[in-house]
């Protein structure tokens, strides 16, 4: 595959962004251009969406080089100086664009799916956009980043060694039970001298987003970001009969599984020490050493799926557009982030040898393998894609590439392997449950103090839990225990997403257990599309409903139960 990135026909190719100033003339030129034919209104479409391209590009790079190394400050203040000091600049030139696109008579010959949903998301822009917003969404973009780093500072010591969060995770898949509650307790105390600080971060996060909610007219933040993400496929009342359907018809499953994992254990109730470790007395797997041979066995998975994903992959590293090992200092989690100008995206992870590792990296992989095929749409705006289409693609590639694992595994090992995966895919639809139930909470009642925060959250573990776990001694981790979701501080109501396309990624495997190459060539079909048709015709494309009613939800069930079965 070879991957050019297109020629700059608007903006020069040395273009150093590095004030407010440079950009300005670029906004002049479209605001002020005379338009009055269809190809002069599309070449002003196609300038603006190169225009896009570009200032999203150098934010990402930013913030690529800010995650992966959280220490020093010359990055942390290079993002800061883009989202503080250019970003409100930009604001109100955007909704002046936004004026001008909307008012242009040859709107209305675009008739097409793509170019209406592009214009549906420009008037929603039109109507949410308030001047007294541009310096709290400023400083919301400052603080939020705060996150990132105390979390990427917690370590702890064991044994001689300094170990990140996650690689400390790694010994809680230790048989030996005296150190799994070591460690765990270690973890634990990390967790609790960061608690406070965590908690007053969250809480200055909503009084401004709240705020930002009232200046554009809404009652709460959480109608003001259904807007925002342009949430026109379905309603607040469909997530709460999500939450209703998760506890029916998924909770009962988790508890299936982990009652027999009990059984193994011979145990009354989880200790939370023994959540991670295999109850038949088998060491953690381990499908790699680094992320260096990750990517080899994922780029050899690939390819078997499809000859083009693999070169996807092979054109990522090539460019260097891949930072997969843990390391100190680096942000915690894993990402996928599109790069809509060169078209090639960045994989940012924390790999240290596990097998949730490797679900990760397919799970990244997916997103990456979408921006491929989707690089060539003709506007940036048909490539920016909502979280409900976003996760099919790499929600949908962890369980597609399940079997090509054994690029990893034996034959014994593959099969848990998958075991795990579907477990643990069970597993978090109830977290994804609780965390969406949250933030409606958070947000309906933004003047809620931090302990009835945390007794709401202690009721909402109750409500999603199994009820199968000890928490003795340990109540005050379960009250805190949404601090660990990213998503909350950085990107808030992003999460249900996950929940629904996970029960289309489940579609999408259904259909290849029955015909894997119609699966793999339905699922491409709809990545291709990018965003170019509404989600509920992508996701027919990829051969799943939009659907995560309480009737789909039990259908699937009984697919995994009885999936489950042969993997004994």
């Amino acid at each position: 595959m070879n991957i050019q990135k297109t020629a700059r026909q608007f903006l020069p190719e040395d273009l150093a962004i590095t004030d407010f100033t440079v950009l300005s003339p670029y906004f002049e030129n479209l605001l002020s251009r005379e338009i009055s034919t269809s190809s002069e209104f599309d070449q002003w479409l196609q300038d603006r969406s190169e225009l896009d391209a570009v200032l999203e590009e150098d934010l990402a790079w930013r913030y690529i080089r800010m995650s992966i190394d959280t220490t020093k400050a010359e990055l942390r203040d290079a993002y800061t100086h883009f989202v503080t000091q250019i970003q409100p600049e930009l604001a109100p030139l955007e909704d002046k664009l936004n004026q001008k696109l909307i008012a242009l008579p040859f709107v209305n010959e675009k008739t097409d799916a793509a170019h209406q949903i592009y214009f549906r998301s420009v008037r929603t822009a039109l109507d949410l956009y308030r001047e007294a917003n541009i310096a709290i969404e400023a400083a919301l973009n400052e603080e939020a980043q705060q996150y990132g780093a105390i979390s990427a500072a917690q370590t702890v010591e064991h044994n001689g060694e300094t170990l990140t969060m996650q690689q400390a995770a790694l010994l809680l898949k230790e048989q030996d039970e005296t150190l799994r509650q070591e460690v765990f307790e270690k973890i634990a105390s990390v967790r609790r001298t960061d608690r406070q600080r965590l908690d007053e971060l969250f809480t200055s996060l909503i009084e401004k987003r709240h705020q930002l909610a009232l200046n554009a007219g809404f009652d709460n933040f959480r109608d003001y970001k259904f807007a925002a993400m342009g949430r026109f496929d379905y309603t607040k009342a469909d997530c709460f009969a999500f939450h209703e359907a998760i506890k029916t018809h998924i909770v009962p499953l988790v508890k299936e599984f982990q009652t027999e994992k009990l059984r193994k254990l011979g145990k009354k109730y989880f200790k939370p020490w023994d959540l991670d470790v295999d109850p038949e007395g088998k060491p953690a797997l381990k499908p790699f050493e680094n992320g260096g041979q990750m990517l080899s066995g994922t780029i050899a998975m690939f390819e078997r799926i499809d000859p083009y994903f693999g070169d996807c992959l092979r054109v990522m590293d090539k460019l260097g557009h891949l930072d997969l090992d843990s390391k100190t200092g680096k942000a915690p989690g894993g990402y996928n982030y599109p790069l809509y100008e060169i078209g090639v995206p960045f994989i940012f992870m924390n790999a240290v040898g596990t097998q949730r590792d490797l679900e990760t990296m397919v799970h990244e992989g997916g997103h990456a393998i979408h921006s491929f095929l989707s690089r060539e749409l003709k506007l940036t705006a048909f490539k920016n894609l909502p979280s409900e289409v976003a996760e099919l693609a790499s929600m949908s590639m962890e369980l597609l590439s399940m079997p090509q694992w054994s690029e990893f595994y034996n034959q014994t090992d593959h099969l848990r392997a998958m075991r795990e995966q579907i477990e643990g895919t069970l597993k978090v639809l109830p977290w994804i449950a609780q965390i969406d139930a949250f933030q409606h909470w958070v947000y309906e009642n933004p003047t809620h103090s931090s302990t009835a925060r945390a007794a709401h959250w202690q009721q909402l573990a109750t409500d999603f839990g199994t009820g199968l776990t000890d928490w003795t001694g340990y109540e005050d981790l379960v009250e805190s225990a949404w601090q660990r979701q990213l998503h909350l501080f950085e990107v808030p109501f992003y999460y249900i997403e996950y929940g629904i396309a996970q029960l289309g990624a489940l579609g999408v495997w259904k259909n290849s257990l029955e015909n894997y190459t119609s699966a793999i060539d339905n699922y491409k079909k709809a990545l291709a599309l990018g965003y170019t048709e509404p989600m509920t015709k992508i996701y027919e494309t990829a051969g799943v409903p939009f659907d995560f009613s309480s009737e789909r939800l039990q259908t699937l069930a009984s697919f995994i139960q009885n999936e489950l079965k042969k993997m004994n």
